[in-house]
């Protein structure tokens, strides 16, 4: 082995304490001068279902020795062979979790050197003794007991946090809610400066301290006075985004025909020819080059395969001069009334387009950036595309069969598309309120829902989440009204702009990014919690296993007609992880929702922004708001459990398990990928492990170590930020695309790109954050190490 840095005991007063000593190797030496020599290492087993219970002592077991593994170099001239000893360990299901979790492998050499204890060498006699008098012992505490056979038996005392959660859920009831929501109902058709008002007023009422209302002016993309048009040039017809003839727009619904665009497109006017190009994959556009020259031409487009924003820049870079967008009924199988609905789409990233990664304070320099493509971009309901399409019309009760432009089509249709979309500065609002904490004051657990939506009026859809988070506020602020304090601050938030790209939450975030960077712990969202299609729970790799265990608890008190829905839960991308904590600042995240139609088959379908159906309207989707009381309380465990647990409930070695299931498949990985990956996960299954369990607990550590310990926690997502991933991508690698797609969204997406140089760029990024990320766990095992002179 190469020299490796570390301290050892040089005295017997040294060797009578528990001393934690980890050895890091030197990165500082080049790659090409490690030598490739292996030790085999006894190694320990590893209890990695990390319980917060103080570690009891062993015989004989007075001191070790903990080593952080140093990543050897590959020899890049064995032809790309890795070295079996570096091999990545397959990860196995765990029995407590969904969750691929790291189970013993007898193949598997941990670098962990561990004593044997002592007390396995005492002879035979000795042990004897310890049996008899253990049986005397036994005795005479029998005697004792019948001796104070009257005495009643007092029952358990419950823990002081599980009586505070059990007094928090009896205060959120389904009534309760219903009622909220019903309050929140009357205020759809005041304006948002007012709504906030009655917002803020209400969680002062409650108890919430330092309640305050901001607002930003920003700049909004708005419908035109008319709808967008869709003329057939053949045939001189006119439709409408939901496929109706603009002759019938006075008796069409004109707030849903109004909001059926997409914010923040081009303008204007376009006569061109209409082309399939189906999901918009590389591999279609690839067969659209080889068929025709794009320039200037109407993409036809189904949304939901990748994000929108990825695929329009595909579009563009292919030369097309606009996009109609539909979903294929199809890839909604549930959904009722699919053909002859449109919809509304932002092209807006986040924040204000005129102040880009600045907020929008007064006196910010403001850019012309009204239109954010170069494409007209207009959704279409699936009735209008099979129209332009000529596809067949299907059959009753026949199989679904995905729209396509037949092969047998006589030409493309030449349309004329017309978008009078426009933008103007108006000012958005967000109300802020405090839970201030006792311990940690300076650590913040956010928690946010929103006040608006795409549609307002009596389409709007944000009262359920405002009615979740306000009956949450109400249950958590009768607690300190009774003298309790959590650790650490929570602050709620209501955003406002949320449908235009979370522009409310950018710009309060941008406004106070340096505070934040240091202080943000987690942010739990309730941005609509009973939904009618899109994602179930979503939640950061690191807050996998508490999300899963929360929602197992209560899934079963859920009362619902046929059932509840099953347990779903995942890292992938959805709209709350493009927020700004989560999107900019890799702040672990986690949202419990309930979904009628999840639409796993086509994720990118929620970003979409449909009518309500008039079942969501008549309350049918959850009569009896059991789902929104189920919702309510999971959140409001998982709030409790961020702002009171002494140690962060975070969970490093889910980060890499899946990021070595990301790479296992990929065809992209080296052996030098691998190796870090392998090695990142050695030292996170050691971070916090049954060795590890002294350091870790509050119970033995100074509260200063405790302290260093969550900011490690805390700040080990953030190495997975990545500064320009492609349009519409998370900078945090850890989420992915969809369940079909395994491994780094980045990785796939360059592996279409026709450049190596896009390649290298993004495996470099890979490794990098891995790297970072293992380096942060060796300065958390360094803070372990208990000085010999001090107390610890």
């Amino acid at each position: 082995m190469g020299d490796t840095q570390g301290l050892h005991p040089t005295s017997v007063l040294e060797a009578k304490r528990m001393a934690y000593r980890k050895v890091c190797a030197s990165r500082g030496s080049s790659v090409g001068s490690r030598d490739l020599e292996s030790e085999e290492l006894q190694a320990a087993p590893l209890d990695l279902e990390w319980e917060m219970e103080k570690e009891l002592e062993e015989p004989g077991l007075d001191h070790f020795q903990l080593k952080c593994v140093e990543r050897q170099a590959i020899d890049n001239s064995s032809g790309g062979a890795m070295d079996p000893d570096l091999e990545p360990i397959q990860p196995s299901v765990s029995p407590h979790g969904r969750f691929e979790r790291l189970q013993e492998d007898p193949n598997y050499s941990s670098p962990i050197s561990r004593n044997v204890p002592k007390g396995q060498k005492r002879s035979r006699t000795c042990m004897a003794k310890y049996l008899l008098t253990g049986a005397g012992v036994f005795f005479l505490g029998l005697l004792i007991g019948l001796y104070f056979h009257s005495t009643k038996k007092q029952p358990a005392k419950p823990s002081k946090n599980t009586d505070l959660l059990e007094r928090i859920m009896q205060n959120i009831t389904a009534e309760k809610i219903q009622a909220l929501k019903r309050d929140f109902n009357a205020l759809a058709e005041v304006g948002e400066e007012a709504r906030t008002k009655r917002l803020a007023q209400q969680w002062e009422e409650l108890g919430l301290k330092n309640v305050q209302r901001s607002s930003y002016n920003v700049l909004l993309s708005r419908p035109g006075s008319f709808p967008n048009t869709v003329v057939d040039v053949t045939s001189n017809h006119c439709y409408l985004p939901n496929g109706a003839s603009c002759e019938n727009w006075s008796n069409a619904s004109s707030s849903e025909q109004h909001f059926a665009f997409a914010a923040y497109s081009a303008t204007g006017t376009l006569e061109a020819e209409v082309v399939d190009v189906q999901y918009g994959s590389s591999e279609d556009l690839r067969w659209v080059r080889a068929q025709m020259n794009a320039t200037n031409k109407i993409a036809l487009l189904k949304l939901g395969h990748a994000p929108l924003l990825y695929t329009l820049s595909l579009l563009a870079e292919v030369g097309f001069g606009a996009s109609l967008l539909y979903v294929d009924p199809c890839d909604v199988p549930t959904e009722q009334n699919a053909w002859q609905k449109a919809f509304g789409v932002t092209l807006n990233p986040g924040g204000d387009p005129s102040t880009p990664d600045y907020p929008s304070t007064a006196g910010s320099f403001r850019e012309d950036r009204h239109n954010l493509t170069s494409l007209l971009v207009q959704p279409i309901s699936a009735h209008l595309a099979k129209v332009l399409l000529s596809a067949p019309v299907p059959g009753y009760d026949q199989p679904c069969v995905p729209l396509a432009m037949p092969s047998s089509a006589s030409g493309l249709k030449t349309i004329k598309l017309t978008i009078g979309s426009q933008t103007s500065y108006a000012k958005v609002h967000n109300v802020i309120g405090y839970l201030k904490g006792k311990i940690n004051p300076d650590r913040y657990v956010l928690v946010g829902s929103r006040h608006s939506s795409w549609y307002e009026g009596a389409m709007a859809d944000w009262s359920g989440g405002a009615a979740v988070m306000t009956q949450i506020i109400a249950s958590l602020t009768a607690q300190t009204r009774a003298g309790w304090q959590p650790d650490r601050t929570t602050i709620f938030c209501s955003w406002g702009g949320s449908a235009l790209g979370s522009i409310g939450s950018y710009e309060w975030g941008e406004e106070n990014r340096v505070v934040l960077e240091s202080r943000a712990v987690a942010y739990v969202s309730l941005h609509s919690p009973v939904r009618e299609r899109g994602p179930q729970t979503t939640a950061s790799p690191s807050l996998l296993q508490l999300a899963s265990d929360i929602r197992k608890k209560h899934i079963k008190n859920c009362i619902q007609a046929g059932g509840c829905p099953g347990l779903n839960i995942s890292s992938l991308q959805s709209p709350v992880v493009m927020d700004f904590f989560t999107n900019q600042l890799a702040v672990p995240v986690v949202e419990f929702a309930s979904s009628a139609n999840p639409a796993e088959r086509v994720r990118f379908v929620s970003e979409a922004f449909f009518p309500p159906s008039e079942s969501l309207l008549a309350e049918t989707l959850d009569p009896a708001f059991r789902l929104h009381e189920t919702v309510a309380k999971m959140t409001a465990e998982a709030i409790l459990r961020l702002s009171t647990d002494p140690v962060l409930p975070f969970n490093t070695l889910d980060i890499a398990l899946d990021i070595q299931n990301k790479l296992k498949d990929d065809p992209l990985r080296g052996p030098d990928l691998l190796a870090t990956a392998a090695s990142f996960r050695t030292n996170s299954s050691l971070f916090q492990s049954e060795i590890m369990r002294p350091a870790n607990d509050p119970k033995e550590r100074d509260p200063s170590h405790v302290r260093m310990l969550n900011d490690v926690l805390q700040d080990l997502e953030k190495s997975f930020l990545v500064p320009s991933p492609p349009p519409g991508f998370s900078r945090n690698i850890l989420f992915g695309l969809n369940r079909h797609t395994s491994g780094f969204a980045i990785l796939k997406a360059a592996e279409e790109e026709p450049k190596r140089s896009a390649v290298n760029r993004s495996l470099s990024q890979v490794s990098t954050s891995i790297s970072s990320a293992e380096m942060l766990i060796c300065s958390g095992l360094e803070l372990f190490e208990n000085d010999p002179d001090g107390s610890q």
